[in-house]
This record gives structure tokens, sequence and C-alpha cells, in this order.
């Protein structure tokens, strides 16, 4: 059974840096492009950025480009997101997750995490 454990999350306050890990396991981690999600209470869960397999593109959300950035290392099967200039707005549980296509798009993934909660204080 593929799994994806995220790790990471915690409190901070405004203006800090977090790195939220992903580990992934039983599937090609190659093959799959890798995205972060969020969720905060009381919101639908939205796209935050996403990674081809090898690398070559990225996809952000307008809302974090320029603060976080997301990067894997497919030696260790794991994606990371750092966090940087956090807001009180980044407040969420996020979750990481795969899809078994090339393009790093903003919806139709296959494999979903269980989410790690991130909270940044003003």
């Amino acid at each position: 059974q593929v799994q994806l454990v995220e790790s990471g999350g915690g409190l901070v306050q405004a203006g800090g840096s977090l790195r939220l890990s992903c580990e992934v396991s039983r599937l090609t981690f190659t093959s799959y492009a890798m995205g972060w999600f969020r969720q905060a209470p009381g919101k639908e869960r939205e796209f935050v950025a996403a990674l081809s397999g090898r690398s070559y593109i990225t996809n952000y959300a307008d809302s974090v480009k320029g603060r976080f950035t997301i990067s894997r290392d497919n030696a260790k099967n794991t994606v990371y997101l750092q966090m940087n200039g956090l807001k009180p707005e980044d407040t969420a549980v996020y979750y990481c997750a795969a899809r078994l296509r090339v393009l790093p798009t903003k919806s139709e993934y296959d494999y979903w995490g269980q989410g790690t909660q991130v909270t940044v204080s003003s």
C-alpha cells in the first residue's frame, strides 16, 4: 500500500520559516509528480505547489510564489516544502500528494498523506 507521511509542521511566528517533508513509499517515486496542498479551518483544500518527477517543472499558487519552494530528493523518496516569510493566513493542515503523470498540475492526484498542521501566529 502506498504511503505518504508528512512531517515538519508546527507553530511559528509570522515572518518565520518551516520546512515540511513528505516521505513516500511503495511507488516508483520518479514516475510521480508531487504536490503540496493545504486546508484551513472552514475552507476548501487548496493547491500550494507541485513538482515534476525529475524536478524540471514547478507550479506554485500565486499566494505563495516567492515565499515557498518545493523540491524533492529522489534518492530518499522525499518531497519538501520550504516555507519562508510565513503569514497567519498560511495557517492550515498541509498535505502532500502524488500524481502518476509528468505534469505537476493543481488537481487530479492519486495518493494523499494524512497532513501536518502549520500554525502561524501574528
